[in-house]
């Protein structure tokens, strides 16, 4: 799949694999999922209000800058859907 045929979201999720130790991938990034595209504002659905955390306290500036790379003046918005498959998993 060529860079042209992905969502944005998905864009960023290619860089940030580069930049993320593969375990730590999987286990924060690969849960989530592109929800809509404004132009301005990505939201990408997040499984876990703890997901969500761990995102914003460690991922936050790294995210900014890929999607920035990618979109100038773009934000994103993150939005815990409440759905997952290892609900009770520390994180």
């Amino acid at each position: 799949m060529s860079s042209a045929d992905l969502n944005l979201w998905q864009r960023v999720l290619r860089r940030m694999e580069t930049q993320v130790d593969p375990e730590e991938f999987r286990r924060w990034f690969a849960p989530t999922s592109y929800a809509s595209d404004s132009g301005d504002l990505v939201t990408v659905w997040v499984p876990t209000e703890a997901i969500h955390r761990h995102l914003a306290a460690h991922y936050s500036g790294q995210i900014d800058r890929a999607l920035r790379a990618l979109r100038p003046h773009c934000s994103i918005r993150f939005v815990v859907t409440g759905v997952a498959d290892d609900d009770d998993e520390d994180y």
